[in-house]
């Protein structure tokens, strides 16, 4: 009617053997949850093992508990010297899609030249106004969609140039560089309003490089 349990058998905890114990230990048996019996400590919950592996950008852990005001002023004061420097195009302050030689060549390259694509946020806020002012009437509709194709394609055109020019002055500056993802970097860097680029131009239009 009874049966016993299979020696394998186990029953969510573990035992000490005996013989492991000390001599001063008590002679009845210790338990210990499955979860420490391996590794002699508890599973860590996930919140805590999140928070242990989190790392600010900057490589340094902020300190536990509210700031003082001179540590507000020092870590404000060293932002904003990460910002001037990351303006002024030094490597090390840059973001990671931004670094490198290719990028750099990439952004040189594109600001060195006016293009149609500089212009197409502008384009796009007049379509906009165009299109809320004048309503929906046909002949209006008619231009508009004319027009949009013919951007479209300026665009594209332009794209394959940029692309075809980049390709070439990487090949003489950076051979044996990878070039990977240089092309669409520079495409959508091109269609950015000038001003608003960043990291900002370095070279004026018409520099040659």
């Amino acid at each position: 009617m009874f049966r016993r349990k299979s020696a394998g058998a186990t029953d969510g905890t573990t035992q000490d053997s005996p013989g492991a114990q000390s001599p001063d230990s008590p002679a009845d048996t210790k338990t210990r949850p499955a979860a420490q019996a391996g590794k002699g400590r508890p599973t860590p919950k996930r919140r805590e093992a999140e928070a242990g592996r989190y790392t600010p950008v900057g490589g340094r852990k902020r300190p536990a508990g509210p700031r003082t005001p001179e540590q507000k002023a020092k870590d404000k004061s060293e932002r904003q010297r990460n910002y001037d420097a990351m303006r002024r195009g030094e490597e090390w302050a840059l973001p990671a899609k931004d670094k490198g030689p290719a990028r750099a060549l990439a952004r040189d390259y594109v600001d060195s030249k006016r293009r149609v694509s500089e212009y197409y946020m502008y384009i796009l806020l007049l379509l906009m106004v165009v299109l809320f002012t004048a309503g929906r009437a046909a002949k209006i509709q008619a231009y508009l969609d004319l027009f949009l194709l013919v951007l479209i394609v300026v665009l594209a055109a332009d794209a394959l140039s940029l692309r075809r020019g980049l390709r070439r002055l990487a090949a003489e500056r950076l051979p044996g560089v990878s070039t990977t993802g240089m092309t669409r970097y520079a495409i959508f860097r091109a269609i950015q309003i000038r001003r608003f680029r960043m990291p900002p131009p370095r070279v004026q239009p018409g520099t040659e490089l």
